[in-house]
């Protein structure tokens, strides 16, 4: 009998820091100036790695949100109730900063403290990320109305958590998600058939704003549970409007949103879709009427960014479990981490979690600022890392699902749920095609933007003469006519992606690990089966260096 265990089984992972075993965001947080926050993200990453919180993420997916349409009597109620460990889940993000951090606090870089958070809790328990980050990207939308703000903003910034289903002037906080996509459109929200009519036809304002009446449906309406939502309907005279259309109205009467269904969704099932029905639903507007799609565009780009910070969690946590499961498995004498292919395998999935990492928390600290290549950098990357992180999360937990064997194959042990939670990620807030289409337009629109942005590139991967080639490559590839580009969009998507993370790993990682990470990438033979391509004289010392546990 070999290994710690009589049986030769690895031990579960539990009781360990997530922030401090992880070398990689400790120096991500350091360079977005966010270190001020270290000693609460040492709080938070025993947190998330304690067994009592991994229990309750375990328990949150088993027993999933039920809907009750109805109460005993017959009166409608559209309620979404929840076992105790996703309340305690959500407890512990609202803490944490989840819903808000970026808008309360004024430092620039409490975008990095955010984008650490978020990274550490998207780990352990995905599903309630979602009305968590909805909440905090609600912040400024909420904002533009100020009859609306002053009654919601304090319980926006709250960090407390309060799970009732009551008016919220008496709650002590509130949590708010989207509706957009209709089921005729998709993605394609022009075609939406949401109607909203004016209450108010005289333009008097109710005591939250200019007050509509909304009739239609949505197919995908993100955490029907919230106290609000932002939602898009179209106005007969102005078209696409972005309305905020609460559960219950300033009157304490409940408002006519009809949950008609849950989704049974393939993963993330703690968190509850739903689809609804609104039936002369009250709410408000937000921003201009006509300008709701690019008003609610706003509140995805934030989002955007957080499913790129959540998928490099989630690629973070199979490394971790991976790294974990092989050194303490053992095969012919050996721990499976120090066998020739898996450590050339191991050691290529952390040089993809470093880059994924880097990417997401390096476009997070730019959120902040003001300054003219951020700016353009969260135009334009924004979409590109949504795209990228979320599409090789998936790949990547079946990777590592793969490492373990059978034990990876069964809902005792991880990997399942990390698995089935990774495809989300690259559906919500527009599929992949839509962010390599949101690339595009970024650089159409400003095409200075871009010319900053390849000029940077350019300027970092000066002494690396495949970086410069890449960047060439891009720059000529902006130049090509629209129609020509668009055909290449998933292409130039992925090089711009991949090229951005070669240019921070050489700027932040170690020089072992940007070596390797650009003498792989750039390698005809990296492609999609992981470990082909490593580029690694010592890839064991890349896994020391990835995770001490």
């Amino acid at each position: 009998m070999t290994g710690i265990h009589p049986h030769n089984q690895a031990p579960e992972l539990k009781d360990y820091n997530v922030y401090t075993s992880d070398p990689v965001l400790q120096r991500a947080v350091t360079r977005g100036g966010a270190q001020w926050r270290d000693p609460e993200l040492q709080r938070q990453g025993a947190e998330y790695g304690a067994e009592a919180t991994l229990r309750a993420a375990e328990e949150a997916n088993h027993f999933e949100p039920e809907l009750h349409t109805h109460s005993p009597s017959g009166d409608r109620i559209d309620q979404v109730r929840f076992h105790p460990a996703w309340h305690q889940m959500m407890t512990i993000a609202r803490r944490n900063g989840i819903s808000n951090l970026p808008f309360t606090d004024q430092r620039q870089t409490a975008w990095a403290a955010y984008g650490a958070s978020l990274f550490m809790h998207s780990q352990i328990e995905s599903g309630s990320t979602c009305p968590t980050t909805m909440t905090k990207a609600s912040i400024p939308l909420v904002r533009i109305n100020p009859q609306l703000n002053a009654v919601l903003g304090p319980l926006l910034e709250s960090t407390d958590y309060d799970a009732r289903d009551i008016p919220a002037e008496g709650k002590r906080s509130i949590t708010v998600g989207m509706g957009m996509t209709e089921r005729q459109g998709g993605s394609d929200v022009r075609s939406n058939t949401t109607r909203a009519v004016a209450l108010n036809p005289s333009g008097s304002s109710g005591p939250w704003g200019e007050e509509y009446l909304i009739t239609g449906h949505k197919w995908f309406f993100s955490a029907p549970m919230c106290d609000g939502h932002l939602v898009l309907a179209k106005t007969e005279e102005r078209g696409p409007t972005c309305f905020f259309v609460p559960r219950w109205r300033p009157d304490g009467s409940k408002n006519a949103i009809h949950i008609q269904r849950l989704k049974d969704k393939v993963g993330n099932r703690s968190n509850s879709s739903s689809e609804v029905e609104f039936d002369n639903a009250w709410g408000v507007l937000i921003g201009q009427e006509g300008r709701g799609i690019s008003t609610i565009i706003e509140m995805a780009t934030y989002t955007r960014l957080d499913c790129a910070l959540s998928s490099a969690g989630f690629m973070r946590q199979a490394l971790v479990q991976a790294l974990h499961y092989t050194r303490n498995r053992h095969a012919f004498g050996l721990p499976l981490a120090e066998q020739p292919v898996m450590t050339g395998l191991l050691a290529d999935m952390a040089l993809e979690s470093e880059a994924a990492t880097w990417l997401a928390m390096d476009l997070a600290a730019r959120f902040g600022s003001e300054d003219a290549l951020d700016q353009a950098w969260r135009r334009i990357v924004t979409p590109a890392a949504k795209f990228w992180n979320c599409k090789r999360a998936v790949g990547y937990t079946g990777e590592a699902m793969e490492v373990f064997g059978g034990n990876g194959y069964v809902e005792t042990g991880p990997m399942g749920r990390l698995f089935r939670e990774a495809p989300v990620n690259s559906i919500w807030e527009g599929s992949g095609n839509v962010m390599c289409l949101d690339v595009l337009r970024a650089i159409a629109r400003n095409p200075d933007d871009a010319h900053l942005l390849l000029d940077h590139l350019r300027e970092v991967s000066s002494e690396e003469a495949v970086l410069r080639a890449q960047v060439d490559k891009l720059r000529q590839a902006v130049m090509l006519p629209p129609q020509d580009l668009e055909r290449e969009a998933r292409r130039f998507t992925q090089r711009l992606a991949v090229t951005v993370q070669a240019t921070l790993m050489l700027q932040h990682a170690g020089s072992d690990s940007a070596s390797a990470f650009i003498g792989s990438r750039f390698d005809p033979d990296w492609g999609p089966v992981a470990g082909v391509a490593c580029a690694s004289n010592d890839p064991a010392a890349l896994l020391r260096n990835a995770w001490a546990g």
